[in-house]
């Protein structure tokens, strides 16, 4: 492990000790940032037991966890509402709600970003640029504002869709070209970037000789920016259709993994000292919106758009070679234990082995129906689902 590898590992190390107990999964893609949990006594059985279900309203947000409480966002009524709910009991802790735009652009609308628990905090980034800071234990709002209108950011056609990225005493957002940052405990403004449209990915946090930074993706490239400053280190150019960058990239050593959907392809970039250098570039994983996993020197996600012939991949993290494919329709997916966890567009939850020999299925069973685009989550045992209408199942897959 060369010096920059081991830096980033502690530093995602000690911020997950700050923010997660147990099994928690209290951001988006989980404590590593990656979607990869370390759930080990699991299972999935053709009829699992439903511990609990609930009505959220439209939207396709995904789930946070932490401290026995889980929190999602749907839309109803002309307005937004965040919920707060027992992890446990599905029983509502607390809900808040606040006016909004359906925003049905082209698909059904509703509320887009996953919230991000932060100790005893919560924040939320909606469609429209209002931002939030909760008392996680009785959703009290500590301060709230609009970032849209008070930076002036050009609004994506789709809304603000990544959730807020915790760095130190910072939130980092995708708002604006290269992202801003606002004091978490007041929401004052520390910098900004451009007005040009954002992406819609989440800022995703490495550490390059000794200095924190958040790759940004925006509409039409992915930007490294210093946490702290705003300055921006280089900026990749990566144009896709409707400059819809919505996946998370993948770090894993010195090689960063970028992909995007519209049939633009995925790349690998070596990162340096200065702009990252190009090690292949392929249309073999079109993450539209649902970000792959990395495992053991594999990617396995989604390739396709919601509206084409879409199925899992498995490729080669060192030179982009598809291993194989299964044609299973539009998804997504977290992994735990050397397993892919995927919830189907059609609300099926398969369970499969990783492994680059072949597509290993090991179980599956219908949870849902409806149109089922968010990322499930596996916490403390429990699985959380969700359709675009709201409804919400929670699953025991306890051993």
């Amino acid at each position: 492990m060369n010096a920059s590898s081991f830096l980033n590992s502690i530093f995602i190390l000690m911020a997950s000790a700050t923010t997660v107990a147990a099994a928690d999964w209290p951001i988006w893609r989980g404590p590593t940032y990656d979607g990869l949990s370390t759930e080990k006594n699991w299972q999935l059985t053709g009829d699992p037991k439903v511990v609990w279900e609930a009505e959220i309203g439209l939207g396709f947000s995904s789930f946070v966890v932490s401290k026995g409480r889980v929190i999602s966002t749907g839309h109803a009524d002309d307005a937004d509402t965040v919920f707060c709910l027992d992890a446990k009991t599905g029983k509502q802790v607390w809900k808040h709600v606040y006016p909004a735009d359906l925003g049905d652009k082209y698909y059904e609308g509703g509320t887009s970003a996953t919230p991000t628990f932060d100790g005893d905090k919560v924040y939320h980034l909606s469609r429209w640029g209002d931002l939030f800071c909760f008392e996680a234990a009785t959703g009290k709002v500590v301060w709230e504002k609009n970032v849209q209108k008070e930076t002036g950011a050009n609004l994506p056609d789709w809304g603000f869709a990544g959730a807020p990225l915790v760095q130190g005493n910072l939130l980092i957002l995708n708002v604006g070209k290269a992202g801003m940052a606002v004091e978490k405990a007041s929401g004052k403004i520390v910098w900004k970037s451009e007005v040009d449209s954002a992406g819609y990915s989440t800022p995703y946090p490495i550490t390059r000789d000794g200095r924190q930074l958040a790759i940004i993706g925006s509409a039409d490239a992915y930007v490294a920016v210093d946490v702290k400053t705003g300055s921006q280190l280089w900026s990749y150019k990566w144009n896709t259709r409707y400059g819809v960058n919505a996946a998370d990239p993948i770090l894993s050593g010195d090689s960063l993994f970028i992909s995007s959907g519209y049939n633009k392809g995925c790349t690998l970039l070596k990162l340096g000292s200065g702009a990252p250098e190009k090690v292949w570039e392929n249309k073999s994983l079109k993450n539209m919106f649902n970000s792959s996993v990395l495992i053991d020197g594999h990617l396995y996600g989604i390739d396709g758009d919601q509206n084409s012939r879409a199925g899992l991949k498995c490729v080669r993290f060192s030179d982009g070679k598809e291993m194989w494919s299964e044609n299973m329709g539009f998804g997504s997916l977290m992994a735990a234990d050397g397993r892919l966890i995927i919830l189907s567009a059609k609300g099926e939850l398969i369970v499969v082995k990783a492994g680059p020999e072949k597509f290993d299925e090991e179980s599956r069973a219908q949870i849902l129906n409806g149109k089922c685009w968010s990322a499930p989550v596996l916490a403390n045992g429990l699985l959380y689902a969700r359709n675009s209408e709201g409804r919400v199942v929670c699953l025991d897959l306890n051993k």
